[in-house]
């Protein structure tokens, strides 16, 4: 349902849908316990609803904090694992250079096929949360077995080929990290704390009574959209390939990779 939503709908969408989705239902949450129970209003109860409310907040504030912070370094981490495996994949074509023609076109189309395998079909694959390793495997062996069919005749070459060699070995390394990453996703005891805790706080609002009931309202609000934004934030970060907030396959597309795309494909996504 996560992955479909972010996939289907814009930011812009999932913030009113669950932001302000989550302030309606604590707004009317709260003028339903405030007309039944009227002497809420009186405030008779805050000095004790107000330290549930700030030990239950400092909490979840803590656990929320935790969550978002180690969901915004998983993305960033999955952008440097995106780009050094495109990275990696450069050397290999920039090396082969001073191979004869032959081995040359043969290790340049083994990379390219391999690298419109990755953007046109397994991308396409981890945005869905069906990401697989069997997806680009052939592909990937090829560029192995085109280099393994050359045998270096000088020790130029030799050394050319141990750096093409070594650089397929880690893109290899950071393909495996990429697709990894794309079968993660927060442990089911975090999100139940995160969501969870969200049931509990706002409920807790509508404790804390005000004579006013603008007032009242404004605070329950105020509390609820912070927590809808905090949850949103922890959807879309916690799905680094799908969703607006994503990574995306450019890197693969740049540099002496380039090469293997139209000049009009440059900057798709």
């Amino acid at each position: 349902m996560a992955l479909w939503m972010l996939n289907h709908l814009s930011t812009f969408v999932l913030t009113l849908i669950m932001v302000g989705g989550i302030v309606l239902v604590a707004v009317v949450g709260s003028a339903l316990a405030c007309r039944r129970f009227p002497r809420l209003a009186e405030g008779e109860h805050n000095e004790m609803v107000g330290v549930v409310l700030g030990m239950f907040g400092a909490i979840y504030g803590i656990i929320l904090a935790f969550v978002v912070v180690t969901l915004w370094t998983q993305l960033d981490h999955t952008q440097t694992v995106v780009s050094q495996e495109a990275t990696d994949l450069s050397p290999v074509v920039r090396v082969t250079r001073s191979f004869p023609p032959a081995e040359r076109a043969r290790i340049d189309k083994a990379v390219g096929e391999y690298v419109h395998a990755v953007v046109e079909v397994q991308w396409p694959r981890m945005r869905d949360g069906r990401p697989s390793f069997a997806a680009t495997s052939e592909q990937f062996g090829a560029v192995y077995e085109a280099l393994e069919a050359y045998d270096p005749a000088t020790a130029r070459d030799e050394t050319f080929y141990g750096e093409a060699v070594g650089r397929l070995d880690d893109a290899a390394a950071m393909r495996r990290e990429r697709i990894n990453i794309a079968t993660n996703e927060l442990p089911v005891l975090l999100q139940v704390l995160v969501y969870g805790g969200a049931l509990v706080i706002v409920p807790l609002t509508f404790l804390y009574g005000l004579r006013n009931p603008k007032m009242q309202f404004l605070f329950v609000a105020s509390v609820a959209g912070l927590i809808g934004f905090s949850l949103l934030l922890v959807l879309v970060l916690d799905r680094p390939f799908a969703g607006d907030l994503t990574v995306t396959p450019q890197p693969f597309k740049e540099s002496t990779l380039s090469r293997f795309w139209p000049q009009g494909a440059l900057g798709a996504p």
